[in-house]
């Protein structure tokens, strides 16, 4: 394969996947330490829309707590990533690379031992999209943890000690969709650039259409279903749930609604939603727009400090289990590894 097939014209990402998949290999060993020796496991957090507030101190109380047991759950279950599903920083991004939001919303808050040496894989959100995105992209070569070397890109994976193979596509939905307004219209008006909207979506046709991994997971900010507040999104309702289908996706997650769910499609594809981060929201507003049967799991108290999702691949099956940040499990699934012909 061309290396420019690999994420927007960035050859880069040849070297990026390699050195991932040794580091995996080195943190893979690490966790099954501290976990079953007997049973190779890929693991990583999702967690979106941890984003903290632009006025001192630049964080949450749930930001704070969410931090707090993602560096706990590391610690005691391991893991070999985290992925950042958008709205890395409320209200309005960053400038530039510089930007003190870095540092008070980022490296100052998720600083529990376990965390210093766990790589972040980072895509992002509406809000992110109201700032300077390309300064986020720059700050991967400042941070030691920040990966984010495209606006959209894959990441690949060996399950450690295995040949099972693990592959996810990072995608900017804003781009792709268009930006919203979270007061005055819910949905994505419309792509800024068509072009570039188009392009993305070629991409991901084509990586999808040659990939081969026993797991394949797509990742973006905006949901394609929820119940909440945002509800499902049109835009990738109508071009990539079918997408998601066609190639026997395992799963989508997603940020942008401030809560946690998980829902299943007819097709046996996986929703999960994981925006609990920073700000908690009960809304069930859409619930009459996502068909019968799609939703298994929501939990959206007001009075939550939030929560992540912990997922854990074998060679069997990837496991997703909801965890509040008072370090309480919400809720666990499990989807099958895919048939690849």
């Amino acid at each position: 394969m061309n290396p420019t097939d690999l994420c927007s014209g960035k050859p880069s990402l040849i070297k990026m996947e390699t050195t991932v998949l040794l580091a995996l290999f080195l943190q893979g060993a690490l966790s099954l330490s501290l976990t079953d020796n007997s049973v190779p496991t890929l693991r990583f957090v999702a967690v979106g829309d941890w984003g903290g507030v632009p006025n001192a101190p630049f964080y949450t109380p749930r930001e704070m707590a969410n931090a707090k047991e993602i560096g706990r759950t590391v610690e005691t279950l391991g893991a070999n990533f985290i992925l950042s599903l958008g709205d890395n920083f409320y209200f309005t991004g960053v400038q530039d690379a510089e930007d003190k939001r870095f540092q008070e919303t980022f490296e100052e808050v998720f600083t529990a031992p376990s965390l210093q040496n766990i790589p972040w894989y980072v895509l992002a959100g509406n809000h992110d999209h109201l700032g300077n995105v390309s300064a986020q992209i720059a700050y991967s070569k400042v941070s030691k943890r920040w990966n984010f070397p495209s606006p959209y890109y894959r990441l690949r994976f060996k399950i450690p000690k295995t040949n099972v193979s693990v592959a996810i596509f990072m995608l900017d939905t804003v781009t792709l969709c268009g930006n919203s307004d979270d007061f005055t219209n819910q949905q994505p008006e419309k792509p800024k650039d068509l072009k570039l909207a188009r392009s993305q979506l070629s991409w991901l046709k084509k990586q999808l259409t040659n990939a081969k991994e026993d797991y394949l997971l797509v990742a973006g900010h905006y949901p394609v279903w929820s119940i909440a507040e945002h509800g499902p999104t049109h835009c990738l309702v109508k071009h990539l749930q079918p997408l998601l289908a066609k190639h026997k996706v395992t799963a989508y997650l997603c940020g942008h609604d401030h809560n946690l769910q998980y829902l299943k499609d007819k097709d046996g594809v996986g929703y999960v939603l994981s925006g609990a981060g920073n700000f908690m929201d009960p809304s069930r507003k859409h619930q009459r727009k996502v068909p019968d049967g799609y939703l298994r799991f929501y939990y959206g108290s007001r009075d939550s400090l939030g929560g992540f999702a912990y997922v854990e691949i074998t060679s069997k099956d990837m496991s997703i289990t909801y965890i509040e940040a008072t370090g309480k499990s919400l809720y666990k699934t499990s989807l099958p590894r895919r048939t690849v012909s």
